[in-house]
């Protein structure tokens, strides 16, 4: 499964000097209105309204990416409920303040918005290191929120990567080195979704464009996030006591493959890297199952559903699975 490291790689809006030509070749089919929500003194955030009706889901992208992600899945969504996204500050189309990334901080830019919208107890739904705002709101603000999902959303300051950052440094180099785009891949933002989609990650071209600048061929050009602000995030993370929360829960778990079919996507046939790779594969399993336990002991109750051999992004490796568990999850809610 993909660190968050991992998962902040590669992906921007167009900006000065080239947002004109961008917005002359390229538009952003979802169907999703955009505005600007003011959380702070000079802070705004971009909120996408993919419409819809009936009880409000917000959707909170990970580490590294903007409500754009969501785009083609959140659409899917609003055919059941009205469905918005938050992209939170320093990412995308949002301001990039210099401070305001503590966990508390981003919960309460979410809580802005929802007052902004006036949206009363919407439930929220956060992809990893969203599970963080997610833990914060519903410790701290269970009556603001009805129900919260988890996508795979359920690491964070609590666990202890020693273990098992030791043993990834162990594998093959092929499998720990993610791949890189040629630059055929880079010379247009259609050939670049193209290439990650190969790569098993199909990322909605807007989201690219959310995160990389378009240099004036039109080619892939810098990531345009200052990495003092993953930085900031994940120095604010804390530890948290999953008996506090308060409201339903909704887990979607995701497993990584078999070390059978990791060793045969890798060529990997020395015995000994074998060994490592089953050693990873094992060690991560634990880890997860410790996660498992602890949202379990939710005060609001919780489900979990397993999805085994999905990616990280377990909303676009497998979101036919996750619908149908937001749904029926919702659809239980009094």
């Amino acid at each position: 499964m993909p660190s968050f490291q991992q998962s902040l790689c590669l992906l921007a809006l167009c900006v000065m000097p080239s947002m004109q030509a961008c917005a002359q070749h390229w538009q952003d089919p979802s169907r999703h209105k955009v505005e600007f929500v003011t959380v702070d003194d000079g802070v705004r955030l971009e909120v996408l309204d993919w419409g819809g009706s009936g009880r409000p889901v917000v959707l909170l992208a990970g580490l590294g990416m903007s409500a754009h992600i969501y785009d083609g899945f959140a659409e899917k969504l609003s055919t059941s409920y009205h469905v918005y996204g938050i992209t939170r500050r320093g990412y995308g189309a949002s301001s990039q303040p210099s401070s305001g990334y503590s966990e508390q901080r981003r919960a309460e830019d979410d809580l802005k918005v929802f007052d902004e919208l006036k949206l009363v107890k919407p439930v929220v739904a956060g992809h990893s290191i969203a599970g963080d705002e997610l833990t914060q709101l519903t410790t701290y603000h269970p009556e603001r929120i009805r129900a919260v999902v988890y996508l795979e959303a359920l690491n964070d300051a609590t666990d202890d990567y020693t273990e098992y950052d030791a043993l990834c440094s162990k594998l093959p180099k092929s499998m720990q080195t993610a791949p890189s785009p040629s630059p055929s891949d880079l010379k247009s933002f259609r050939a670049y979704r193209d290439w990650r989609a190969s790569t098993g990650q199909p990322f909605p071209e807007s989201e690219l464009r959310a995160e990389f600048a378009e240099n004036s061929d039109g080619s892939v050009g810098a990531y345009r996030i200052p990495g003092s602000i993953p930085q900031a995030i994940m120095a604010g993370r804390v530890k948290h006591d999953y008996s506090q929360i308060r409201v339903p829960v909704l887990a979607l778990v995701g497993f990584p493959k078999t070390p059978e079919e990791q060793m045969k996507e890798n060529h990997v046939t020395d015995p000994a890297e074998r060994l490592i790779v089953a050693a990873v594969y094992g060690t991560y399993v634990g880890m997860t199952r410790n996660r498992i336990k602890r949202i379990n002991g939710a005060a609001g109750g919780a489900h979990v559903d397993e999805l085994w051999g999905a990616d990280h992004f377990v909303f676009l490796s497998n979101a036919d699975d996750v619908l149908r568990e937001m749904r029926a999850f919702i659809t239980g809610l009094h």
